[in-house]
């Protein structure tokens, strides 16, 4: 993808500004990720007090990372194909 193809957008995370290119199609997802990201950082300074802000987005970053990361394993259909594999481990072993 070529540069010229990208738009420069300037968003706001943990009261900082950060310019990012990215392609015109995807702004409003971003934004959209941002302000959830925004609002994690929010929720994590009421409970966590005495940290500062990079301390609340790695926390933040480590939510949304475990999150993926456990959707990825209730996958309806990574859950079915580990059923035909134990269903084809058990027939094999009986």
């Amino acid at each position: 993808m070529s540069e010229d193809s990208l738009i420069l957008v300037t968003v706001w995370l943990a009261g900082r500004s950060y310019r990012l290119r990215i392609k015109p199609e995807e702004e409003e997802a971003v934004r959209k990720a941002v302000k959830m990201a925004d609002e994690k950082v929010k929720e994590m300074r009421s409970h966590y007090a005495g940290k500062d802000d990079q301390d609340f987005m790695a926390m933040c970053l480590l939510s949304y990372a475990a999150d993926s990361a456990l959707d990825t394993f209730n996958n309806p259909l990574l859950q079915q194909e580990l059923n035909n594999i134990s269903t084809r481990i058990d027939k094999v072993l009986a």
